[in-house]
């Protein structure tokens, strides 16, 4: 139909006139209520939003002269983001007469790397820019996700059976 007819018949019944295809012979257009359909897209992208998965990346950084203790302790710290499903970061910053012993870096990330091995994956092997060395760690695909749990009774209640 013409275009004016089919913009008179969508303001008979107070719709729009919407263009769906500018490009095909003839173009095509479809009588409806902008608004709603607007309205409809808008729900639908916000739903598929809720379902993405953010990712963060948390930092984690150690010296080259870190303590049996302090290592241990950012050690747990790494693994409890890894288990949050977070990727990390671990970071090695040098300073002064450090960069001569850049080998220690490495050695501290490599083991960071062996002690994490069944919580997480390497993404990135250690690697120097300027005074940093930094390793980028992610959770493995099946750590990230949560267990459902055990139904088991509440702590101090009996289980009537």
């Amino acid at each position: 139909m013409t275009p004016y007819d089919a913009l008179k018949m969508a303001r008979e019944k107070n719709l729009d006139l919407v263009e769906i295809s500018p490009t095909a012979t003839p173009p095509v257009c479809r009588i409806m209520d902008y608004g709603k359909f607007l309205y409809q897209q808008e729900k639908k992208e916000r739903e598929a939003k809720k379902h993405q998965k953010v990712i963060v990346v948390k930092e984690v950084k150690f010296r080259i002269n870190v303590d049996d203790h302090d290592y241990e302790t950012k050690k747990n710290h790494v693994l409890r983001f890894l288990d949050d499903g977070d990727k990390v970061k671990a970071t090695i910053f040098f300073r002064g007469r450090e960069m001569t012993r850049t080998n220690l870096g490495r050695e501290i990330l490599e083991r960071l790397i062996k002690d994490i091995a069944d919580k997480g994956i390497v993404e990135f092997r250690p690697r120097q820019e300027g005074n940093t060395l930094h390793a980028i760690l992610a959770p493995k695909k099946d750590a990230g996700q949560k267990q459902p749990a055990q139904s088991q009774p509440a702590p101090g209640r009996v289980n009537q059976a």
